[in-house]
């Protein structure tokens, strides 16, 4: 299963998201793979910690391969680097994604995402991805190579104008490229239980029928802490109450997987 974490709006919480469930997945014995696609490193960071700045072959780098034809192309496993948590790998991001864009967009590589994590099928049982924060080359390339897209959401007025635009560019992508693409869910995020205005806002997602998932994610301090510690938090401190409706909200991802196995 590959799942991407998008959304065009910044600061919403994608790295913190996708880093936290896959380090859970990874905790429950799952063999699991984090892709970085946001020049700013965020989840890089997040599961290296200072190890991050060494250099190391990662996201840039693939994509740098797919520029030039060889006989012999790298393996994409040789862009992937471990973190100190079993069972989870990571491809890395660097501030060179940016210097490739262009050329990428150009050269129109954009099912070369797709094609090197079919590679890695058999090697991994989920496949997590982290974008930047617009519809870019990079985030294409990701929903292209996506089974399921989750959408961290702020309870705010100008998250929810977005969110609309956000869900057609999701549909677009599954037509035109991607038909086995579907939302997993709206993931709410910092979400404050006694202040009116984000019950209010999130309640009238549910109301319209969007696939708003619980738990709702709480703000919290701890979470910060865990980023300057490069520690997720499963591995700080699973009896947080945060840490819970990680567990808690990758459960109830799991959930229809776990059905589709059955069948």
């Amino acid at each position: 299963m590959r799942h991407v974490v998008f959304n065009q709006k910044g600061g919403v919480g994608k790295s913190t998201i996708a880093s936290n469930l896959a380090a859970i997945a990874a905790a429950k014995g799952r063999r699991v793979l984090l892709v970085d696609l946001d020049t700013q490193a965020n989840s890089t960071h997040y599961l290296l910690g200072e190890a991050a700045v060494d250099p190391r072959p990662g996201a840039a780098e693939f994509f740098e391969s797919t520029l030039k034809f060889s006989v012999r192309p790298t393996a994409t496993a040789d862009f992937v680097t471990a973190t100190p948590w079993e069972r989870l790998d990571l491809m890395p991001a660097s501030a060179a994604l940016e210097e490739l864009h262009a050329k990428l967009e150009s050269r129109y590589k954009i099912f070369k995402l797709r094609d090197a994590l079919a590679e890695l099928a058999g090697t991994y049982d989920e496949i997590w991805i982290d974008t930047p924060p617009a519809l870019n080359f990079y985030t294409r390339s990701a929903l292209i190579a996506a089974d399921g897209c989750l959408i961290p959401f702020d309870c705010d007025e100008f998250s929810r104008r977005a969110l609309y635009g956000l869900l057609e560019a999701v549909e677009e992508i599954r037509a035109d490229h991607n038909d086995k693409l579907a939302v997993e869910g709206i993931v709410v995020n910092q979400f404050q239980p006694r202040a009116s205005l984000p019950r209010r806002t999130v309640q009238e997602l549910v109301d319209e029928g969007l696939p708003v998932l619980e738990p709702y994610l709480g703000a919290s301090v701890r979470v910060k802490e865990s980023h300057e510690l490069a520690r997720p938090m499963i591995h700080l401190d699973p009896g947080h109450k945060l840490t819970q409706q990680f567990v808690a909200l990758y459960e109830a991802i799991a959930k229809p997987r776990k059905r589709s196995a059955k069948r």
